[in-house]
């Protein structure tokens, strides 16, 4: 039996391992420059809109990838708990 109980050991850490590789990575976008003097803001008003603009879209994008990671590691962590229940089975 303990050959049984290596080779589902070295199975849940080849999926632990392949799980771990397709981890998402989430930047927060930087914020975006904005001059103190108002002169300065109309001279660079479209450069301005667009950098905030962006701000916004990735800020939007940066939140939609921390809730994928969240759903993928509650799931990973409902896969992982069965398989330690399983492994607790295994030794009684």
């Amino acid at each position: 039996m303990p050959h049984v109980r290596n080779t589902s050991l070295l199975l849940l850490l080849a999926s632990l391992a392949a799980a771990s590789s397709a981890k998402a990575v989430c930047a927060p976008p930087a914020p975006p420059f904005l001059p103190e003097a108002s002169q300065d803001m109309r001279a660079y008003t479209d450069l301005l809109r667009s950098d905030f603009e962006t701000y916004i879209a990735e800020a939007q994008a940066y939140f939609r990838c921390l809730e994928a990671e969240r759903a993928r590691v509650f799931a990973e962590a409902q896969a992982v708990t069965a398989e330690y229940r399983r492994f607790l089975r295994a030794l009684d």
